[in-house]
């Protein structure tokens, strides 16, 4: 039977390729998902031998490309394979729509307008309700979870590019980037969007790719497709593998990066994964792209930290906060969301697994 092995790309990563470090704000040239769309004449066809066996003609559709600055899969299961790749253009289309609104390197999308003007009025409802879902993971981590951490991002990228190796910027500049951060300072209505202080500046990188994952999960799931699997950076599924099992999904093994440090079988679920080594400033790696709101350094007990939950959106956001608060304090935040769980890896190798209430054992 054919074992299908998912590696699970950590946040931050692609930001590596994506961040200008001297001008946080302008956007980088790089393959862009609207370029992607045509990207259908490389799908490939594979066969479901379980789902033959059965008696079942369906057959296994996959795409492979690059979606919201990462490698991305897609993989669906249809009586038709022509059903299937019209199903998947249109979820490239949909994540094209959703980059437009939440993208830091669009000048064009709504999160950059927003960030320039200080205020955005008709936003989208994905918008809303993706800052509203923020706010409430914001509440829940006690503040650990704020999109509110930009200027934090541009002070340290601002720094780093003319001192690739220095200690980091000092405490007034500090201080001056932290008086900007507070999610409580962003009103958030259908009508408006606005903030609450000069030069406030927000980041969607912890969480958006979760949303768009989900979203095309819903998309396909209303358009009745099943045994599916997503992976925009962060992966989701519908139902069991077409083979009658669960989809195995490797782990990156954070301490030793480059290899698998397990798999975790997942049927209708999602998970998401964040490390410090996706991305760092300085050389040495201790100023990474994940950072505490209220302290305004790059937090060093975690190594790296995997979610597992229903859905994509949250386990997206929970894996950023834990990568802050660390395993103790974040079993608390896992236990307030139902089916939820982490697997959770400190600076000095050990791993604390945090069950959520209404999960089975890991």
């Amino acid at each position: 039977m054919t074992q299908w092995l998912v590696e699970i790309r950590v946040k931050g990563r692609k930001m590596s390729r994506l961040q200008n470090m001297r001008d946080p704000g302008r956007p980088v040239p790089r393959r862009r998902v609207l370029g992607i769309l045509a990207a259908t004449a490389g799908m490939s066809l594979l066969g479901g031998r379980g789902a033959l066996a059965a008696g079942q003609p369906r057959q296994m559709v996959e795409w492979r490309g690059v979606a919201l600055g990462t490698e991305a899969r897609m993989v669906l299961t249809h009586d038709d394979p022509g059903v299937a790749r019209a199903a998947l253009t249109r979820c490239l289309q949909e994540v094209a729509r959703l980059e437009s609104i939440f993208s830091l390197y669009r000048s064009d999308s709504e999160l950059s307008r927003l960030n320039r003007q200080g205020r955005l009025k008709a936003p989208s409802h994905d918008l809303v309700r993706l800052l509203s879902i923020s706010r409430r993971y914001g509440d829940l981590s006690g503040g650990a979870f704020d999109v509110s951490v930009q200027p934090l991002w541009s002070l340290h990228a601002r720094y780093y590019a003319d001192h690739p190796n220095g200690p980091g910027p000092d405490q007034e500049s500090l201080e001056r980037a932290l008086r900007l951060i507070d999610y409580r300072a962003i009103d958030i209505s259908p009508g408006e969007i606005a903030f609450q202080r000069s030069k406030m500046a927000i980041t969607l990188n912890g969480i958006a790719q979760g949303y768009i994952t989900e979203r095309v999960g819903d998309l396909l799931r209303h358009m009745d497709f099943s045994n599916v699997l997503i992976n925009l950076g962060e992966t989701r599924v519908l139902d069991e593998h077409p083979e009658g099992r669960p989809w195995r999904i490797g782990l990156s093994d954070p301490v030793n990066p480059g290899r698998h440090a397990g798999q975790i079988p997942l049927v209708n679920q999602a998970i998401a994964s964040s490390a410090p080594s996706g991305f760092s400033f300085d050389t040495a790696g201790r100023h990474h792209h994940l950072f505490d709101p209220v302290l305004g350094h790059s937090p060093d007990k975690i190594l790296g930290v995997s979610v597992i939950a229903p859905r994509a959106t949250d386990a997206d956001a929970l894996s950023t906060a834990l990568s802050v608060m660390g395993g103790e304090a974040g079993s608390v935040l896992i236990r307030a969301v139902d089916g939820a769980h982490a697997i959770v890896t400190k600076a000095d190798g050990q791993i604390i697994k945090i069950e959520g209430l209404g999960t089975r054992d890991l």
